[in-house]
């Protein structure tokens, strides 16, 4: 088993997989908050658990993610460089840029959301912050704008995990235009999952809750759309020059094929798909099956994520 996490021409390894799994998720999770947040009229927004939700997926993930990154350098302790070095030549340094604005308009979101519990919170527990609180009232007229910002900017987020892979232009099946859109769409779908499952499990919202029929109305296109994304970066390869057919037939060769067609494919998209198109309203509602369902979402994404960085790079342009 090992050795088909050991190749010869391997540059990343499976951390940088989780990494991308975990933008994703956070991706996909805060900008479904952004767009229930602004569909609907939440009288106490910080009551709503699809925004509680994207407050813990939108940071937690995301700071884990950074922090495996950073111990994936050869040199972690310099890590704080590329923090204030930025190059605009190096897609991981605007990775890093990403990062940074990103965590400030979510900060500043979930500040502005989360203020009358921060102000109890300083009230009971560092009465000498109460400043924090005067900064969060002063802000709150950029809410909208930073709402905004942050909803394009997880996107971004979503995208940039595929631009990271695709800057990789001496491996022909991750040199793919088609891979930022992908990763898109597969981070949006585990946003949705990992939303379900904490509304769900921490929140103990009910299957046939408002929540649960909004969210329910993006799964099929998501899927559908990550599905035909897949077609299209396939269909790159197969019409490609020699050494991307060679990078399509390793691929879909061997373990890395077993992966794609049971993990992807089957648990990850068909089952979900199906369970959505074809379930009977009263099991569609159900919360077990709906946790069950979003489990295999996300072990479909992760799959997605392992074989397209480790099939990835099986093959090395001639």
């Amino acid at each position: 088993m090992t050795e088909y996490f050991h190749t010869p021409n391997l540059v990343w390894d499976s951390s940088i997989a989780i990494y991308l799994f975990l933008l994703g998720i956070s991706s996909g999770a805060v900008q479904l908050a952004i767009a229930y947040r602004r569909s609907h009229k939440l009288e106490k927004p910080s009551e709503n658990w699809i925004i509680r939700s994207a407050l813990f997926l939108g940071t937690v993930p995301t700071l884990i993610g950074l922090t495996l990154l950073i111990f994936h350098l050869a040199r972690p302790w310099t890590f704080w460089k590329l923090m204030f070095n930025y190059q605009f030549n190096s897609v991981m340094s605007m990775g890093v840029m990403l990062f940074q604005v990103y965590m400030l308009f979510m900060v500043i979101w979930g500040a502005v959301i989360f203020k009358n519990e921060l102000d109890e919170l300083i009230k009971r527990f560092a009465p000498k912050l109460q400043f924090v609180t005067n900064i969060i009232t002063k802000i709150e007229g950029l809410f909208g704008f930073a709402e905004v910002m942050l909803f394009i900017l997880a996107a971004v987020l979503g995208a940039y995990t595929g631009f990271l892979l695709s800057a990789l232009i001496s491996y022909p099946m991750l040199n793919n235009p088609v891979l930022p859109a992908l990763f898109l769409a597969s981070g949006t779908s585990s946003g949705i999952a990992a939303t379900f499952l904490c509304i769900l499990l921490a929140g103990k919202v009910k299957g046939d809750s408002h929540e649960v029929h909004f969210i329910h109305k993006f799964e099929v296109p998501i899927m559908v759309t990550e599905l035909g994304l897949i077609v299209c970066f396939f269909a790159g390869l197969y019409f490609g020059d020699a050494s991307k057919v060679q990078a399509l037939h390793n691929a879909l060769s061997g373990f890395w094929g077993v992966i794609f067609w049971i993990g992807i494919m089957l648990i990850g998209i068909l089952i979900p798909l199906v369970a959505n198109l074809f379930a009977s309203d009263k099991l569609k509602y159900n919360a077990k099956f709906i946790i069950l369902v979003s489990i295999f979402d996300l072990i479909g994404v992760l799959c997605l994520r392992y074989f397209i960085l480790y099939a990835g790079q099986l093959t090395i342009a001639g």
